[in-house]
């Protein structure tokens, strides 16, 4: 099965660009992730990091 989609794969013609995208993005997004959590704030990261534990917003039951 691998061998017939690799066969198949190969006799597309500029296929070999889509891995190298498809690792940029997934590189991309995790760069600015990292970044993303430490510049964030805080009080921000506290406020979010306590929502699970906050009983007020309970009036839907």
């Amino acid at each position: 099965m691998l061998k017939f989609v690799k066969n198949y794969m190969d006799s597309i013609a500029g296929i070999e660009i889509y891995p190298i995208i498809s690792l940029l993005i997934f590189f991309i997004f995790f760069v600015v992730l990292f970044l993303w959590v430490f510049t964030a704030k805080k009080d921000y990261i506290k406020t979010v990091s306590n929502l699970p534990l906050d009983n007020q917003n309970d009036d839907i039951l």
